[in-house]
């Protein structure tokens, strides 16, 4: 698991720019967990844990903020759906 913290801070940094769109619609997203090979897993919760559209936006929203914070994360999960 990495726990650098400036790679830490930097994910958290673009799932904070991500919250307040989720939170609109009555969701919410938190960080669980970087893998040693740069899988951000995290956890919806709130409206996003049965929006029938949630996985699209962590793909096309989530999944890309957090890339363009941190180019070596290969893939965001949620996981729940692991």
């Amino acid at each position: 698991m990495i726990t650098s913290k400036r790679i830490i801070n930097k994910i958290e940094g673009a799932l904070d720019e991500i919250r307040p769109y989720l939170q609109t619609d009555g969701g919410d997203i938190s960080l669980v967990e970087v893998t040693d090979d740069y899988i951000v897993k995290v956890k919806l919760s709130g409206a996003c844990e049965t929006c029938h559209v949630s996985m699209m936006t962590l793909k096309n929203g989530v999944e890309i903020a957090v890339k363009n914070a941190v180019p070596k994360v290969k893939q965001v999960v949620e996981i729940s759906s692991l």
